[in-house]
């Protein structure tokens, strides 16, 4: 072997860098690699949160049972009550954790679970991360994976979940909000002096830069730029990994245990074309590009591990534009709440409504991929909106008309990507839609809107549908009339925040084989293994919750089987 660990954790995601931190504090020697040039993974573009009920930071009243009924009814295809039950316990503690380490997190109030009529569905379970100073990091600031420019303001100065929500929604005081970063950033003579980049490290870049100040603490080295090509394994036994580092092949053997925290596989379009239960395209995903291509998933199942839920993903819709900075490629962008405002409807290619616009993006996705298996017109789809509704938010990359009027938008915008006509006929006929159905289909929409109550999917009747609606628009928060032309559409695909499905694991996080044993020395968290909630996105931060608990767990057991007094 050309290297001797306790333990190799692959991957640098928050997941990873959990596992890490928990196994040195435990008195195992981790080692993190990561086979990008960048750290932080899909867990540094994200908003950074992490569900965890009976959290302790929420006035509001919360239970593990309460937690348990919830997750048992939503819940659906491959969960197994053991792993449920392993979540809610440790979550309160693993937050514990982290903020011992100083990675802080706030509780949003009022904010909903995903099934917010769902038994045992509660609010204040979502938690993000406070905002966080990255200068303390010195060079390995300049090593972290971005924000994608929605999380940011100008595409410079970092948002925190707060900001974003207050800019995006106008809320009353937003210009001193938007001021107040422009100032803080421009009399930071210091820094700017270093890089134009934002210190300030927000949303998924604040977790992420939290953990890696631990691992800084802790000597716990990182390797970049090294990826795993197959798991070591003797006798059943997982011993290590051989990686590629360079161009040059290695091995390096891990005393105890092997941690597989590198993604799923939604940036390979062969194992998306295989496994997912509609087509879609590896670049609809909002994941990094250069990552998450299932490598953690070939390694395990080369040993004989199982898998579940492989037909899963994370929806998230996005949508494809022109890049201003870099020339001729298209950028996804992500559509999370673009959908959800008044003044817009969701239409398939036939011109037929689909679903409750303002519901969870994974929903959403759901419903996309539901209406494609009975209609075969869904992927993609189109957002429908009128010139209220591009004079008052955002669509993805297109913000308000009052900052971005349609004569100042890039003209390549205008073709095929951003659609505009003045009448429902025109618009109909640019996008390939009778023109007739789409028209009785926004008459229908607009008398919803005039009565406040949607008889077809009921937007607006549940509370996490209210939270998000716009308070000035009535009766209905989220139902506004389609109505005052311009008229404009926006293709939306089947993006995704990651894969559901990968290796099967127990409670404890280890992998398990086809025959239902589990594989020594092997464990798999995040997106690497199989969502313990199967089909189901229960909360914000849904994905980064049960990445970093199981990690937690994960390193408990590992230091569990080495001897450590725990």
């Amino acid at each position: 072997m050309d290297e001797r660990v306790d333990v190799i954790v692959c991957g640098s995601g928050a997941a990873g860098l959990v596992a890490a931190v928990r196994l040195s504090d435990l008195g195992l020697k981790p080692l993190v690699i990561e086979k990008t040039s960048r750290y932080g993974g899909t867990s540094a573009t994200s908003g950074g949160g992490i569900w965890i009920p009976n959290n302790g930071l929420s006035s509001q009243p919360d239970s593990k049972e309460g937690a348990l009924r919830y997750l048992s009814h939503v819940s659906n295809g491959d969960f197994r009550r053991d792993k449920l039950e392993a979540y809610v316990e440790a979550a309160p503690q693993m937050l514990d954790y982290l903020q011992s380490l100083g990675v802080a997190f706030v509780s949003v109030p009022g904010f909903p679970d995903y099934y917010s009529q769902a038994p045992g569905a509660s609010t204040d379970r979502s938690l993000f991360p406070v905002e966080m100073d990255g200068a303390e990091l010195g060079i390995d600031f300049f090593y972290m994976r971005e924000l994608p420019s929605i999380f940011k303001l100008f595409d410079r100065y970092s948002l925190d979940l707060e900001q974003s929500f207050a800019l995006s929604a106008k809320e009353f005081g937003w210009q001193w909000v938007a001021a107040k970063l422009i100032l803080k950033y421009w009399t930071d003579f210091a820094w700017r002096r270093k890089t134009s980049i934002d210190r300030r490290l927000t949303q998924g870049r604040a977790l992420i830069g939290g953990l890696r100040k631990a691992m800084l603490d802790r000597n716990i080295p990182l390797r970049l730029n090294t990826g795993v090509t197959r798991l070591l394994e003797t006798q059943g036994k997982v011993h290590g990994v051989e990686v590629i580092s360079n161009m040059h092949t290695r091995q390096i053997e891990a005393s105890q245990a092997v941690v597989l925290a590198a993604g799923g596989f939604e940036q390979n379009q062969t194992l998306r074309d295989k496994f997912l239960t509609v087509p879609t395209k590896s670049c609809w995903s909002l994941t990094p590009k250069s990552a998450n291509t299932g490598d953690a998933l070939k390694a395990g199942i080369a040993v004989g591990a199982d898998t579940e839920s492989m037909g899963c993903a994370w929806w998230a819709p996005s949508m494809q534009i022109p890049s201003l900075s870099v020339p001729n490629v298209d950028e996804v962008q992500p559509l999370f709440f673009d959908y959800y405002h008044p003044h817009s409807l969701c239409v398939n290619r036939r011109g037929d409504r689909f679903v409750n616009e303002s519901c969870p993006y994974d929903q959403f996705g759901q419903a996309m991929v539901r209406d494609q298996q009975k209609s075969g017109a869904n992927v993609p789809c189109w957002l429908i909106f009128d010139s209220t509704f591009r004079r008052k938010y955002s669509c993805g990359p297109i913000l308000p008309s009052f900052v971005m009027p349609d004569d100042r938008l890039p003209k390549d915008w205008w073709e095929g990507y951003l659609i505009r006509a003045r009448s429902i006929g025109d618009l109909a006929a640019e996008i390939g839609i009778d023109g007739d159905v789409l028209a009785d289909t926004i008459t229908k929409f607009n008398g919803f809107a005039h009565t406040g109550k949607d008889a077809d999917f009921g937007r607006g009747d549940g509370g996490f549908d209210r939270y998000f609606g716009d308070p000035d628009c009535a009766p209905n928060p989220c139902l506004g009339r389609v109505e005052a032309p311009p008229f404009y559409a926006v293709k939306i695909d089947l993006g995704d925040l990651g894969t559901k499905g990968g290796l099967k694991t127990d409670s404890d996080a280890r992998v398990l084989n086809t025959e239902g044993a589990t594989i020594e020395g092997l464990y798999a968290v995040g997106n690497s293994a199989g969502s313990p909630f199967g089909d189901c996105y229960p909360g914000g931060g849904g994905t980064l919750g049960p990445a970093t608990i199981f990690a937690y767990i994960a390193a408990r057991h590992i230091a569990a089987g080495a001897g450590k007094n725990l």
